[in-house]
């Protein structure tokens, strides 16, 4: 694509292409900031089932942005954080919980269903000063000149300053401007789920973690007729997914209620239920010439830990906060400096927190039995040592190596 800028049909200072959770949160966040932006993209809805569990840290900066008063009706708190060994280890560790109180909280975070979140940011965004959204994709990209080029899919042509590539795992932004990832497979699914149960959850989240990998139950907010409600990320073997997705829903749903151990009582599926492969990939660079990459298109790993959006969204502000300080310097927000700012400011915390999901995973799968007296150990000492423990919430919550 040859086209110069001053034959394009829009000119802005940031291009967000995608529309998901971080995508239109980066739209905002930089639109709220001053710039003139234009979102591409159809709107996204995510499978069935899917929830994100945002922590501390991601609420207090959606407050900052003014979202939250959209999203918090729609949203549980998450105020007990329950950890259950049930890989049938020789010295299983005892249950072991983590209280908000303990570090000052009132919640770790909270649990909303994704299309609830995507559906309050899309009607925040359309009436955002500043903001374009524009329902196409991006064909192909030009970040060969001056200002980086992007032609939509109706052929119209936009030159911006900066792109900031929130198109998910198989993003074309990052792929356009030959940035390579590094894509591994699991073998595993998850079983994604919105359940009804009988016994109320107490605002505890509570992981199983069995051979096969977490098996985790987040709180919900009550319905109309369903006052006791969480969601579901099962992870399991791709040979039980096969099987399971072949079951009718009452069969899944006494297997979900047995592998509960009953703690919440009879389990009832609000819809069916989604199956997803496993993977992690890895984007060792995540800027490029006018380019940024946040959220599943800079990082991906398995639904374990809640830290998927959790880091987009420190993507985001980190990226807005870089692109702000060149502003009010004088420099160019897609310049050189702003990149460098970015990918120094985020690639520790992504990398530690990859390594901390995978590692975890990996240990459970691992069948290993010093593996399982580390891991017993490891859990052991976070129920016996205060200030360990502590440690861990706030770093969890909090992370100190974020911006």
């Amino acid at each position: 694509m040859n086209s110069p800028t001053s034959s394009a049909d829009r000119s802005c200072d940031v291009l967000v292409a995608g529309t998901g959770l971080a995508g239109l949160t980066a739209a905002i966040a930089f639109a709220r900031a001053g710039f003139d932006v234009v979102s591409c993209g159809a709107d996204e809805r995510v499978a069935r089932g899917r929830t994100v569990a945002m922590l501390d840290r991601s609420v207090a900066y959606l407050e900052s942005l003014g979202l939250w008063p959209a999203i918090r009706g729609d949203a549980a708190p998450l105020r007990i954080l329950r950890i259950i060994d049930d890989t049938g280890a020789l010295l299983p560790p005892r249950p072991l919980e983590f209280h908000a109180s303990e570090i000052g909280l009132d919640a770790f975070g909270w649990n909303v269903e994704n299309d609830r979140m995507a559906s309050a940011l899309a009607v925040e965004a359309n009436r955002t000063p500043g903001l374009e959204r524009m329902s196409l994709a991006v064909a192909r990209y030009d970040f060969s000149g001056d200002r980086a080029l992007a032609r939509l899919d109706d052929g119209r042509l936009i030159a911006c300053a900066l792109v900031i590539g929130a198109d998910g795992r198989d993003s074309r932004a990052r792929r356009s401007a030959g940035l390579p990832a590094r894509p591994h497979r699991y073998p595993q699914r998850a079983l994604t789920a919105l359940l009804t149960h009988r016994l109320a959850h107490g605002d505890a989240s509570t992981e199983f973690h069995t051979r096969n990998g977490p098996f985790t139950l987040v709180p919900l907010p009550p319905r109309e007729a369903a006052p006791n409600r969480s969601s579901l990320v099962w992870l399991m073997s791709d040979d039980e997914a096969r099987r399971r997705e072949s079951l009718e829903g009452s069969a899944v749903e006494r297997e979900i209620e047995r592998q509960a151990r009953s703690i919440l009582g009879a389990m009832r599926l609000e819809g069916p239920p989604g199956f997803f492969a496993m993977s992690r990939q890895v984007v060792p660079k995540i800027t490029s010439e006018r380019l940024a990459l946040v959220g599943d298109a800079a990082h991906l790993f398995p639904p374990i830990g809640a830290q998927g959006l959790n880091l987009g969204l420190r993507d985001v502000k980190a990226i807005a906060a870089c692109a702000v300080d060149a502003r009010d310097e004088g420099l160019d927000i897609g310049g050189e400096t702003v990149l460098r700012g970015y990918e120094r400011a985020r690639r520790t915390d992504i990398f530690m927190r990859t390594a901390a999901v995978d590692g975890l995973n990996q240990a459970l799968l691992a069948r290993f039995a010093p593996i399982d007296l580390a891991r017993g150990a490891g859990l052991a000492a976070l129920g016996a040592i205060g200030p360990l423990r502590r440690l861990i919430m706030r770093e969890g919550v909090a992370p100190r190596l974020a911006r």
